[in-house]
């Protein structure tokens, strides 16, 4: 033995095998990790087809089918192609085509979600006439719901008021205008 050289102690068996479970341990951990974060973030697909993806967590109730929302959003063709683009875009969630009704129903306040609706549940065989959008064709959105308020239809109907065409402005409600989540 050389005066540079140290002398190693043996492991006992016991240690080696505590380094091994806990190691083992340590890898199941992590792989449980990510499997519950993929599930969060992955899309879910409604029973008509209808993916939304979670890009981050709303606060509040679900959107209700008589409400109106105030979002930013950017609708794509699914080869990247940009057709439509808003910001604070007032809608009545049913004044949009059904998939992205339907998609609204699955969002929450200050949400951001990335959305792929169906050439059926989108414009069907009868896109807007000049748009880049073939017939059929699936759509594709990124949406951040800004701002929600409960029963606008309902709203606007007890006032008397015809429905709103699309990207028309939605007047506040009588009152303290009731927001969901707050």
């Amino acid at each position: 033995m050389s005066a540079t050289q140290v002398p190693i102690r043996p492991v006992a068996s016991a240690t080696r095998l505590r380094l091994a479970f806990g190691l083992i341990l340590l890898v199941i951990a992590g792989a449980a990790l990510a499997f519950a974060g993929a599930g969060q973030m992955g899309p879910k697909t409604t029973a008509t087809g209808v993916q939304i993806r979670t890009i981050k967590a709303g606060e509040g109730a679900i959107i209700g089918p008589q409400d109106g929302v105030i979002i930013d959003y950017v609708g794509t063709l699914p080869d990247g192609t940009k057709f439509d683009e808003a910001q604070d875009a007032p809608l009545l969630v049913q004044q949009v085509v059904p998939g992205f009704a339907e998609a609204l129903q699955n969002m929450q306040p200050n949400g951001r979600y990335k959305v792929r609706i169906p050439g059926e549940l989108a414009y069907g065989a009868n896109p807007p006439p000049g748009s880049p959008i073939p017939a059929n064709s699936p759509l594709d959105f990124d949406i951040t719901i800004k701002r929600v308020v409960q029963n606008a239809a309902a709203q606007l109907g007890a006032q008397g008021a015809q429905p709103l065409p699309p990207g028309a402005e939605v007047p506040p409600p009588p009152g303290p205008a009731p927001e969901r989540g707050q």
